[in-house]
Parts: structure tokens; C-alpha cells; sequence
């Protein structure tokens, strides 16, 4: 799984491209304590030779009192899930030992890293969508700070498509505007639908900035939860 994302490189800098992977983190142990299902995802509380923490890993049957590996694990601060309606401090990302195929950090990393990037080929501009909403790829990038936490739509054609991690589908669109030199070319979207590379849709959904997911992945700006139009 890796679920969330640790996905990312920043889409500001052209160097996060590049970005190496670093070494995986040593598997977790731990006894659990508790547990919760949300969504797709199953919710434990561990005790470790460390203390007590909270990890999460794809819908899976584990019982109270259960020793469990996490795989791959990767730490995030202060993440909310608003399907349980809660904040964690600290939390735990990772694919469970034995429970099949859900994908590890590496996989996602993969799927988003320098070594699989969308190719850096010419894109034909794009119309931009109409509407008080509507933005270009180089607006969100480049007025991010003010775009932080707001819906805008955005008229791209798709360079990239990752199916179902972390529950979710995610591309990256180019509309002909900003500059690869810069990095404000491309756009990161999630979503729900499905779409295919050279599609041009419009995707509505929020910006969201500043994102760092620990393991030197972060993302500068990405579109979130977006509905496409094609």
C-alpha cells in the first residue's frame, strides 16, 4: 500500500524529479492493542519495544492481541482522517506482512519518482476551463499560496495515470502553460474517476500546498479529490 503518499516529489523544483529513493525503513513489530476499520483501511494500535503507536494499513482481519510486521513503514505527524473524524499525532503508514497485495512505498514511489516521471514531451496548449473557478496549470503552481485550501477547475491533458493507490487515482496534467525549467508545467491530481494518458479533461478539486511525507518526498502543490469532465 504505502498509502499516503509518501509518495510525492515536490512539483516546484525540476530537482525533485530526480529525486533518489531512499533505503526502506526496517519493518515494524508490534502487539496490537487496538484496532478500527475506516474505509479501505484497518487502523491498529500497537505496543513496541518503543511505546504505543498508531499505524494503518489496507482492510485487513487482525485480531486484539495479534503480533503484526508493518512493511515498508513510513511515519506521518499530525494526520487527519476524516473518516474517523481524528487527528493523530503520529501515525504509521505501511503494508501488513501476509495480508497480499497491497502496494509497498516502494511501488509508489515508483509510480511517482524521477525514474518513471511523465516525459518531458511538448504539450499543445490546452483552453482554459471557463468560470469564476477555472485556473491554468501555471496559476495553481505559481498562486498556490492563494489558491491554498480552494476548489479551482483545471482544462489539461493527462501525461500520467497511476491507478488505485491509497484508494485513489493519480495524474498529472499539462495545458501548454508555465515552464518545465521551472516546474511549473505539470499538476498533480488525485481522484476517484479513471482516466487514460492523452485524455484532456477538466478536473475540479482543492489545492493543496507544503505537503512533506517524510523519506525526502514532498509535493509543493497537488489538485485533491478531484472530479474530471472529459
Amino acid at each position: 500500500m504505502k498509502l499516503l503518499i509518501a509518495i510525492f516529489l515536490t512539483m516546484l523544483l525540476p530537482a525533485a524529479w530526480a529525486a533518489e529513493p531512499h533505503a526502506a525503513a526496517a519493518p515494524l513489530k508490534g502487539e496490537v492493542v487496538e484496532t478500527m476499520d475506516a474505509g479501505p483501511y484497518t487502523y491498529l494500535r500497537l505496543k513496541t519495544t518503543e511505546g504505543e503507536i498508531w499505524a494503518a494499513v489496507n482492510k485487513a482481519e487482525v485480531k486484539k492481541g495479534a503480533s503484526v510486521t508493518i512493511l515498508d513503514p513510513m511515519m506521518m505527524t499530525q494526520f487527519e482522517s476524516k473518516t474517523l473524524n481524528r487527528t493523530f499525532d503520529k501515525i504509521i503508514f505501511g503494508s501488513l506482512a501476509g495480508a497480499g497485495t497491497a502496494a509497498t512505498t516502494g511501488e509508489v514511489l515508483s509510480a511517482h519518482s524521477g525514474a518513471t516521471r511523465p516525459p518531458e514531451v511538448p504539450v499543445e496548449k490546452v483552453a482554459k476551463a471557463t468560470g469564476p473557478d477555472a485556473r491554468t496549470v501555471a496559476e495553481v503552481v505559481g498562486q498556490s499560496a492563494q489558491l491554498k485550501n480552494k476548489t479551482v477547475v483545471v482544462h489539461g491533458k493527462v501525461v500520467k495515470f497511476s491507478a488505485n493507490i491509497m484508494g485513489k487515482n493519480w495524474l498529472h496534467i499539462r495545458d501548454g502553460s508555465g515552464s518545465a525549467a521551472a516546474g511549473s508545467h505539470d499538476l498533480l491530481v488525485t481522484t476517484k474517476q479513471a482516466a487514460k494518458v492523452g485524455d484532456v479533461v477538466a478536473a475540479r478539486g482543492v489545492v493543496r500546498t507544503d505537503q512533506d511525507f517524510g523519506m525526502g518526498y514532498s509535493y509543493k502543490v497537488m489538485l485533491e479529490d478531484a472530479s474530471l469532465q472529459k
